[in-house]
């Protein structure tokens, strides 16, 4: 019983901290595409969209998702 409910402690606090790294994601992105975009008009494309999707989950309340969407665009600017 212990353990369950440092379980979900942890997990209720975390959430805030999910919802405070989706901006800063955002802003990284948007901070790569003016300074350095990608030559691929298909990999710049594909970024911008999972930029978009990423800001709409977070709204959303979606944290996970959008750090997923965010995660996946940035691998594509690092790549």
């Amino acid at each position: 019983m212990r353990r369950t409910m440092l379980f979900l402690a942890a997990a209720f606090i975390s959430t805030p901290l999910w919802a405070m790294h989706c901006p800063m994601d955002m802003a990284k992105i948007d901070e790569q595409l003016q300074s350095d975009p990608p030559a691929d008009p298909a990999i710049l494309t594909r970024v911008k969209a999972l930029r978009e999707e990423g800001e709409k989950l977070h709204n959303a309340g979606d944290h996970e998702g959008s750090i997923k969407a965010l995660g996946e665009a940035q691998q594509l600017l690092d790549s």
